[in-house]
């Protein structure tokens, strides 16, 4: 945990009081006591610092100067085909670390129907992981996630209405020939979008309509991965790319 982070309703003037596992750290990880400062952060608000003013066995309290800037999430959006719960909590800690701005879980032909009955989509469950990827990467935004459970409808009724927002729309799938510096534009300067399905890749009609929505497919290489290491993979390369120098021209 490289950031406290804290949420408006627990939040009373310039103060708070934790009694939950961010005390427990605070008090036997960073072994802090009065008058030292923590980095924290407000959910979907500014960085800051904080001085511990007590530690007590089950609290601590903190004098909060929230007074930094907002993080700024990565204009990078991610299509999920919904992997199995086991992995999803690491997958979207990791999204979330990297800093997408959204996330869409979906159905696919590959996808195992009992995974959208998993307790971590039950309300809004999977809100935890999304926590510890901020926590880890001293972010405060929260990404954005919807659940889609029927691929056809989300293909035709909501895809569409985001794809002005993301001019840079890329495929990942196993058996495609181009890698993605081929196929996105370099330097990455522009919004994008990534889709990337089950372990066992799209099927040819879940291709098609990615392809008709102006995704263009690439490949990671003959290794074929995980989901839960294809996608930091893939995020970091984008960011990536992001940073490469002008070409000369």
């Amino acid at each position: 945990m490289n950031l406290i982070l804290l949420f408006p309703a627990e939040v009373s003037g310039d103060h708070v009081t934790l009694t939950d596992h961010r005390a427990e750290h605070v008090r036997t990880v960073l072994r802090s006591k009065s008058g030292d400062q923590l980095r924290v952060g407000l959910l979907n608000g500014p960085l800051g610092t904080a001085t511990v003013e007590t530690v007590a066995r089950g609290s601590v309290s903190l004098r909060l100067h929230l007074h930094g800037s907002v993080p700024q999430p990565c204009p990078t959006a991610l299509i999920l085909a919904l992997p199995r719960p086991i992995m999803l909590r690491r997958v979207l800690a990791q999204a979330t670390a990297l800093g997408v701005e959204r996330i869409f879980l979906i159905n696919a032909n590959r996808v195992e129907k009992s995974f959208f009955q998993a307790s971590l989509l039950r309300d809004e469950a999977y809100q935890a992981a999304l926590i510890q990827g901020l926590e880890q990467a001293m972010d405060t935004r929260l990404p954005a996630v919807s659940i889609h459970q029927r691929f056809r409808p989300f293909m035709e009724d909501v895809l569409p209405a985001y794809l002005a927002d993301y001019p840079v729309r890329l495929l990942a799938h196993p058996t495609a020939s181009a890698p993605l510096p081929e196929v996105a534009p370099l330097p990455l300067a522009e919004r994008a979008i990534l889709a990337i399905g089950p372990e066992g890749g799209w099927v040819d009609f879940e291709l098609d309509r990615f392809t008709a929505c102006g995704f263009r497919p690439f490949t990671l290489g003959p290794r074929i991965l995980r989901v839960d290491s294809a996608v930091p993979a893939l995020l970091a390369q984008l960011e990536l790319l992001r940073h490469l120098p002008p070409t000369a021209g």
